[in-house]
């Protein structure tokens, strides 16, 4: 059943028992008000009557009518009902052929209006009745009943005629109202057909740009369109976002398969070199009639040497490799890493000393770090280690000559680390994207190795430590990187990337 039907039902069955109500109040109304002024005649003439019970020498019961009565209107009957005698005595104005019926004295009568009918030449007349009980003076015992009729018929006729009208009346207005209701309904529910048919055209085709449009005044309707309107805005970004989650992860995939099939392809082709080199050492020696292995000669020793270190080389740049999705890994599981106030100087300083081992061709220069004097953070060692080394790393990676420099800084309550070099630099319009996982700038492809991980790791190990980020970048002057770190926590949850790009053009 549809909500247009249901709500002209509720209304129509509403308004029906509005009427019935209605109807039955009138009714009462004029029934009382008909009968009203015929009651107060047949009171007045009750009160001319006086009739007296007794019993006479006979030892007969008797019912005695005062000498003041008199009839006031020759349409109104008295009979007396002697229950004792079972006699009836009628007024002189009774017609010879009915009785008004009367009941039994084991009823125990009482003075009351009783309506009733009168069966007369063949017709039933309606009759208004009031009956009197009288006892007798002796033993105050039932002795008979007064009544006093007055024909009803013309105000019966009446009120069956109103009580049709009402009915009839009644049910026309329903039967009226069920239909405006209907239109009504359909008219006021329309816009809501028209959403339903909005929403279909969304649901049946792929563009989730699309949106209801507003109808009419800012009604209940024109709420709900703009609820769905803003539903859909959510569901076209939330569906947005997934897709881009996808096709990141496609992409993630693809450049993690590509990244580990070049070792391996390496790899592999180095042992079968290796496996056809000493198949052919053996099956010499296995033909020599010396009975003696030969050694191997010094071109294939070099060859030898030169496939173990290939080997050697991809096994390490693989296990990097490893290392890095592992942690990305964990990352996108949510790991929490866990941290405890450390001393940044000393591990500062660890870092600087291990990283003059690192190969480079460019200058390493260690700044001021007095910044970091007494300076607290909370932090994961291991991590806070990793983050600075994969800045480094990347600033010899990108500076073939020149050189990189660390420094600190202290702002308020952040201490920074500044990783610069004077390397290619990159087109600062990359910037937002070389967090992204495997990209790498244009103009290093080719030049560098690498995987395009480093960085995603940074900003997950920054994000961990409610840190940000700075960069300032010059295509062909270098790059710096400054990593902010909290002194004490503050209620950033996401690292900052902020592109300074004039700054540069100073050097």
């Amino acid at each position: 059943m549809s909500i247009r039907l249901r709500l002209t039902l509720w209304y129509s069955g509403l308004l029906a028992v509005t009427m019935i109500v209605f109807g039955i109040c009138i009714y009462i109304f004029v029934n009382w008000n008909t009968y009203a002024e015929i009651k107060q005649q047949i009171r007045t003439q009750d009160s001319k009557i006086e009739v007296i019970g007794a019993t006479n020498f006979y030892d007969q019961s008797v019912l005695v009518v005062g000498p003041q009565f008199r009839l006031d209107k020759k349409d109104m009957f008295i009979q007396l009902v002697n229950y004792k005698e079972k006699a009836i005595s009628q007024s002189d104005n009774f017609p010879y052929d009915f009785t008004i019926p009367y009941p039994d004295a084991k009823t125990n009568p009482k003075e009351r209006f009783v309506k009733t009918h009168i069966e007369l030449n063949g017709n039933k007349y309606a009759m208004l009745t009031y009956q009197r009980p009288v006892y007798l003076e002796k033993d105050n015992s039932l002795l008979g009943l007064v009544q006093i009729g007055v024909f009803s018929y013309n105000e019966e006729r009446y009120l069956t005629g109103l009580r049709t009208i009402l009915i009839f009346s009644s049910l026309v207005v329903v039967l009226i109202a069920f239909t405006v209701g209907l239109f009504i309904a359909r008219q006021a529910l329309r816009p809501i057909e028209r959403v339903i048919r909005s929403t279909e055209q969304i649901e049946n085709g792929a563009d989730l740009s699309v949106r209801i449009p507003a109808m009419g005044p800012k009604d209940e309707i024109g709420r709900l369109v703009s609820t769905l309107n803003v539903m859909l805005a959510r569901l076209e970004m939330a569906y947005n976002e997934l897709d881009e989650a996808y096709k990141a992860q496609r992409r993630f995939v693809s450049d993690a398969s590509h990244e580990l099939r070049t070792p391996l392809t390496t790899i592999r082709g180095n042992i079968e070199l290796l496996e056809r080199m000493w198949t052919k050492v053996r099956e010499t020696n296995e033909n020599s009639s010396m009975g003696e292995w030969l050694p191997l000669d010094l071109d294939r020793w070099e060859m030898s040497k030169e496939s173990m270190s290939d080997i050697s080389a991809e096994a390490t740049r693989m296990s990097t490799l490893v290392n890095d999705l592992l942690a990305l890994a964990r990352a996108d599981a949510g790991y929490t890493m866990e941290k405890t106030p450390l001393d940044l100087l000393p591990l500062t300083e660890e870092v600087v000393r291990r990283a003059h081992l690192l190969p480079r061709t460019a200058a390493w220069n260690v700044g001021d770090l007095s910044a970091l004097e007494e300076v607290r953070v909370n932090a994961n060692h291991n991590y806070l280690q990793q983050l600075l080394f994969i800045f480094i790393e990347n600033a010899f990676k990108y500076t073939q000559e020149g050189s990189i420099e660390l420094s600190a800084i202290r702002k308020e309550n952040q201490i920074g680390f500044v990783v610069e070099d004077t390397g290619i630099g990159m087109n600062p319009e990359e910037i937002p994207h070389i967090f992204d996982r495997f990209y790498r700038a244009d103009e290093s492809r080719g030049v560098t190795v690498g995987t395009g991980l480093g960085l995603s790791i940074a900003k997950w190990i920054i994000d961990e430590h409610q840190g940000s980020v700075e960069v300032t970048t010059r295509e062909g002057h270098g790059t710096k990187f400054t990593i902010w770190l909290p002194i004490t926590f503050s209620d950033a949850s996401h690292s900052s990337i902020i592109v300074a790009t004039d700054e540069m053009k100073k050097l």
